[in-house]
């Protein structure tokens, strides 16, 4: 009993486990890192190597490992390969000019420079960047000198070894390998929602808002996961079929899963719930009640929701309970096997049958055909559509368009100069032989920023961390003492928060980076609670000069960057409406789940440049709200945008799908005001109105003469997506300024 309880238990946190790290990336490049330094540092001792030479070691395997982001194996060797000269160069540059301090910093000020124009060039440009400036600091802080050159070449070039043989041989990261591991991640986190969405079941009035913020952070984590794979896709499938099959797949378990928990919300709610709803972060559940209808329809969808959770997670073996829970979940596809309930139940019960066909559709595009012996006559004919719409499969490049100083790359090398040049002075102020950390903060906060905003954002969240970061080194030092072995291998622990906690929280990593110094101080013998001070000083003053550089050479204020990625999802949002609806209509088009993937990743950019304005700190309270309401609204129609093409997507193949020449017309209006919101934000017409009009929805009322309704049911979604997605770009209206032009009577 002991054992068989104990394995749920394990399954259950292996779960949590793998869904909390999707493909396993932050673990991999953790251990990946700590497991170079480890070897460096083993392979020097043995050869008797100083403990200066020890930390060069250590600090140039860690840059060596996590500088190179290229998702191909061949490419990530070349750029190693390359990188060692780099090093070896920075290195000596920086031995060599130790004495000369105006002509090293000059030098410094420029490789700074070069370093971030490198961008320009992809990957590789800014991994060897990366590394150029990296092992120049690494020289700064040991204090290297030309005297001890050949001891520091020897050491980089064993940390360089130590990586590769880490990389490609005991941490392999495989695209393939990657790709069912974000699979795995894509599965734990639609069971999680799936989980979530039974809590908003039963939650009562009292929790019904825990619940719904619940599904909100699944829905929002579920997106995140499958954008991840989309990225991967092309490196991570065997060929562009098999690709596009997968990002179709995903899609359709994504939009299912997601229109699942609205339909859930809306039969809990007095009245049918908003879209909007699921998307704006603390928006109050709507009142929720008993669902209408008998008491067993409830007791069946608690237990057909449970159901599907494990029909996400289990393998289907023929013959067992999974494979006949699986023809059970389909069959609701079909209007006469609905349990008796009320419409809106009824609706839940066909989403859950819905989101069991998404499920079946997605493992078999991941692992390939499944046994087909146990399949019912609904099973079977789910199999059918889907492999009709495999069938149907046909077996960009965004380009820098500006030039010059407006170039991004070329801007930021710009800002990061001055802002560095204004550190060095400022830095050797404070102190003649610590002012490069003054440096290496201005640095850091203009990586992955692109406004004043997220710099200041970035600075703030540095600067925290540092200062609780500085109170753990000092009584990390004071624990240590003077064992050095015990001062790496905690280190090597506090490295592996650092990476592993990277992508989680900005100020974390700075904890555990300034907590790791500590120790580095502490084996070089030169620690002290005064240098952790410094280190604060170094930081703020670091900070400070890059938000100056930010606001002062050639500035892009949030505002400006906010709303060029606003227009420009309001472009790809227009172009896939648009599109989905031709396609719908009749029309031929291509790509289209390729224009709603465009959407997503340029949503995302956009979402990331509202942090600073939605950041908790920020005083300005009615703009943060303004700000958060935009994007929940630009989510909301980006989830009907999605469906859209989804289903535009099946049309050629699909059994029950048919082309309506009146969607095109339907949606017209729609793509019209959202470039007519485009061009009010661009400031390209100040004078454009949002058109109003006849609801979308007043299309699927009436029936004929034996009580039918009028169109078909994917007809009925095609428009009721289309009439949420016309309600929601109007909503924008009013946050953006755009007037509403009202219908002449």
């Amino acid at each position: 009993m002991k054992a068989a309880g104990g394995r749920p238990a394990r399954s259950g946190l292996r779960e949590r486990f793998v869904a909390s790290d999707p493909g396993l990336l932050r673990l991999t490049g953790a251990l990946r890192t700590v497991g170079a330094i480890a070897m460096t540092v083993a392979v020097l001792a043995l050869a008797g190597a100083s403990t200066t030479l020890l930390v060069a070691g250590a600090i140039s395997a860690m840059v060596a490992t996590f500088s190179i982001r290229e998702r191909q194996r061949p490419a990530q060797a070349v750029t190693l390969a390359l990188g060692l000269p780099v090093a070896f160069a920075s290195v000596s540059l920086a031995a060599l000019l130790s004495e000369r301090r105006f002509v090293g910093d000059a030098c410094f000020v420029v490789l700074i420079f070069c370093a971030v124009y490198g961008r320009r060039f992809g990957d590789r440009g800014t991994a060897l960047g990366l590394i150029g400036f990296q092992v120049y600091f690494l020289s700064l802080f040991v204090g290297a000198d030309p005297g001890g050159l050949p001891g520091l070449w020897a050491a980089i070039a064993v940390a360089f070894a130590c990586s590769a043989l880490m990389r490609f041989a005991l941490v392999p990261v495989t695209p393939t390998g990657l790709m069912g591991r974000l699979r795995d991640a894509f599965r734990a986190r639609l069971a999680q929602l799936v989980t979530a969405q039974l809590a908003l079941l039963d939650a009562g009035p009292d929790t019904a808002d825990k619940a719904l913020e619940d599904v909100r952070d699944g829905t929002a984590r579920l997106h995140e996961t499958a954008l991840m794979i989309q990225s991967r896709l092309e490196d991570g499938t065997p060929d562009e079929a098999t690709a596009r099959l997968v990002q179709r797949r995903i899609a359709e378990a994504e939009i299912a899963v997601e229109r699942l928990g609205l339909l859930l919300l809306s039969a809990r709610s007095a009245e049918r719930a908003d879209t909007l709803t699921l998307h704006l972060p603390g928006a109050p559940a709507p009142e929720v009640g008993r669902l209408p209808g008998p008491d067993e329809a409830a007791a069946l969808l608690r237990r057909d929701l449970l159901g599907l959770r494990t029909l996400v997670l289990r393998t289907e073996v023929p013959g067992t309970a999974v494979a006949h829970l699986r023809n059970r979940l389909l069959a609701y596809r079909d209007e006469e096997n609905l349990p008796p309930a009320s419409r809106a139940v009824q609706d839940v019960f066909r989403a859950i049958g819905e989101t069991a066909r998404a499920v079946m559709g997605l493992r078999i595009a991941l692992d390939g055909p499944q046994d087909e012996s146990d399949d019912t006559p609904a099973t079977a004919r789910s199999r059918e559509e889907l492999d009709a719409e495999d069938a149907a499969i046909d077996a960009r490049e965004d380009e820098d368009r500006e030039t010059g100083l407006r170039r991004p790359t070329t801007r930021a090398a710009v800002q990061v100069a001055v802002g560095s040049s204004l550190a060095i002075v400022g830095g050797e102020l404070l102190s003649a032989h610590r002012w490069y950390w003054a440096v290496l903060t201005c640095w850091i906060v203009f990586i992955n920023t692109a406004s004043t905003g997220e710099i200041l954002v970035k600075g703030y969240r540095r600067l925290l961390g540092t200062v609780f970061g500085v109170v753990a080194g000092i009584l990390l030092a004071a624990v240590v003492g003077r064992n050095t072995w015990a001062a790496f291998a905690l280190v090597l622990l506090l490295i592996f928060a650092m990476f592993y906690t990277a992508p989680l929280s900005y100020t974390l990593m700075s904890f555990f980076v300034t907590a790791m110094l500590g120790l580095l101080y502490t084996l070089l013998h030169t620690y002290s609670w005064e240098v952790l001070v410094l280190r604060l000083e170094e930081t703020a003053l670091g900070v400070a000069c890059g938000v100056v550089a930010a606001a002062v050479v050639l500035p892009i204020r949030t505002d400006r960057r906010t709303n060029e990625l606003l227009g420009t999802v309001l472009e790809r949002l227009a172009e896939v409406t648009e599109a989905a609806a031709a396609q719908l209509s009749g029309g031929s088009v291509t790509d289209l789940l390729e224009k709603a993937r465009d959407l997503d990743q340029a949503l995302g950019d956009l979402r990331s440049a509202t942090k600073p304005l939605t950041h908790p700190v920020t005083p300005l309270r009615a703009r943060r709200t303004n700000a958060r309401y935009v994007v929940a609204l630009l989510e909301t129609c980006a989830y009907h945008a999605r469906a859209l093409a989804a289903t535009a997507e099946l049309l050629p193949a699909h059994p029950s799908i048919a082309a309506d020449p009146r969607l095109s017309g339907a949606a017209g209006r729609t793509v019209r005001n959202i470039r007519a919101i485009a061009a009010r934000v661009a400031e390209e017409d100040t004078a454009g109105t949002i058109e109003s009009g006849p609801s979308i929805a007043s299309l699927l009322e009436g029936s004929t003469a034996d009580g039918t309704p009028r169109f078909g049911r994917i007809t009925d979604r095609v428009l009721r997506h289309l009439q949420r997605l016309d309600e929601a770009v109007v909503g924008l209206a009013r946050p953006l300024g755009v007037p509403l032009e009202q219908p002449e009577r």
